[in-house]
């Protein structure tokens, strides 16, 4: 069998150059996307109308985060995620921070994430985003900077974990002797913070179906999780309760569902009626206290590129405390100050689109010409809400195996935080690289790969 013959060089944490060590690098990595690929490890993507289902690439070389590097991390990705639940909060209720001119009213309700139908209602124990995944780059002087909240329905957990799996199958030695932080508690994490904000029944996994980008994911999760993986027509509404219909045709209740698709696709009875993919009246169920749904809908708000400019605000004003974690540094051209400082710097910006995801809608101002640079600028005049400029970040580049040889790619991180009766940081996370040497766009969806990551305890 393949995994029988993986192996990870015992020194991969001062990898020598070494004909030797670099082919038993090259090998453990080649079979395990071999393994990734058996097992059915893809994502899907959707170009023109039409699904395509690929490998997410695996890098062997793993991503180290010292045991300092993550204490500081943890102690500001809980900061960060416990002031935006705190912002949920108080946007779908009292709205303090609108009144007390922390963050524009007409900024929060021209979100495309803000949804009315969530008004007054709030999720059990108070949680809105019960799974954050928080988006960090390390510039070259060390210094970590948060680049995206993802506070709706982040993905990416499985990834890592089933790397791991695999790594440890091939070489558990290199794990106990490196001192590296085991990984595999985000199964029990997970469970811990449905079982938190479940209202009596059983946790759900609510997937769209086959076609779902991350339905590899959705699967995985629920065997971990020990949950039901649920297709929307497995699930109904009965005196306003959620229940799960089981292949015996017995209805069991649902305390909390953990949905895996977007808000507007969520009921049609309250958003989109032309949605094939709800469980009717769900909201119903859910705005009556009966059920919990993970993550709240509505989070949107929270995550739009816009208003994560007011996230360090939003520290100080909940918590009075002083943000740990750097934002890049962004200008909203809804701002007069702003707006010139972006049209007369546009050629060192870069842009992002608010309401897109997945490294979409996002331009280099480097990269235009003079008239595209023009159109650019005419276009942020006529849509000022639509867009934020930040300062462009030489985050590090990480070590990665590219046909034989080892290059500098640039990562991110993607940190997994998990709300229940405590905020909770996994030591591990997504690392994604990308593959084009003059690319900062390291998504899945454009072509990028993955890493381990590897925490270590002392």
């Amino acid at each position: 069998m393949i995994l029988e013959h993986l192996f990870i060089c015992p020194k991969i944490f001062n990898i020598e150059r070494e004909s030797g060590h670099m082919q038993d690098i090259i090998s453990h990595g080649d079979n395990i996307n071999i393994l990734l690929a058996r097992y059915g490890v893809k994502f899907g993507i959707y170009k023109k109308g039409v699904f395509h289902e690929q490998l997410f690439p695996f890098d062997p070389i793993p991503r180290i985060i010292s045991a300092e590097d993550f204490d500081y991390l943890e102690c500001g990705l809980k900061q960060r995620v416990d002031a935006l639940n705190l912002f949920l909060a108080d946007i779908y209720n009292q709205k303090k921070i609108i009144r007390d001119g922390i963050v524009p009213e007409d900024f929060i309700f021209s979100s495309s994430g803000y949804l009315p139908e969530c008004e007054g209602i709030t999720p059990p124990a108070g949680i809105y985003s019960h799974i954050s995944g928080i988006d960090l780059v390390q510039a070259k002087d060390g210094t970590w900077y948060v680049l995206e909240d993802n506070l709706r329905i982040p993905s990416g957990a499985s990834y890592p974990l089933i790397a791991r799996s695999l790594e440890r199958k091939a070489s558990p030695q290199t794990f106990r002797e490196y001192h590296v932080r085991d990984n595999r508690d985000y199964a029990a994490l997970l469970k811990e913070t449905m079982d938190n904000v479940n209202l009596g029944g059983i946790n759900v996994i609510l997937t769209p179906g086959r076609y779902n980008a991350a339905f590899f994911e959705h699967s995985y999760l629920a065997e971990m999780t020990d949950s039901v993986l649920a297709m929307p027509n497995d699930l109904f509404v009965q005196d306003c309760k959620l229940y799960y219909r089981d292949d015996h045709d017995k209805k069991k209740r649902v305390g909390a569902v953990y949905r895996r698709q977007s808000d507007e696709f969520l009921d049609p009875c309250t958003f989109r009626a032309d949605s094939l993919i709800g469980v009717p009246n769900l909201m119903a169920a859910y705005r009556a206290g009966n059920v919990a749904i993970i993550n709240a809908p509505g989070n949107g708000v929270a995550d739009d590129k816009g208003i994560y400019y007011f996230v360090p605000k939003m520290i100080r004003y909940y918590l009075h405390e002083e943000p740990i974690l750097n934002n890049a540094p962004t200008y909203l051209p809804m701002y007069e100050e702003d707006m010139k400082f972006v049209l007369e710097n546009l050629d060192r910006l870069v842009i992002k689109d608010v309401a897109e995801a997945g490294g979409y809608g996002v331009v280099f101002g480097n990269k235009m010409s003079e008239q595209e640079l023009a159109d650019w600028k005419e276009l942020i005049q006529c849509e000022p809400r639509r867009f934020i400029a930040q300062e462009v970040i030489d985050f590090r580049d990480l070590e990665i195996m590219d046909e034989g040889k080892r290059v500098m790619r640039k990562a991110d991180l993607r940190a997994f935080v998990l709300s229940g009766a405590e905020t909770k940081v996994w030591a591990s996370g997504l690392t994604r690289f990308s593959r084009n040497p003059d690319s900062f766009i390291v998504n899945s969806s454009q072509g990028g790969g993955f890493k381990d990551t590897w925490v270590l305890s002392r």
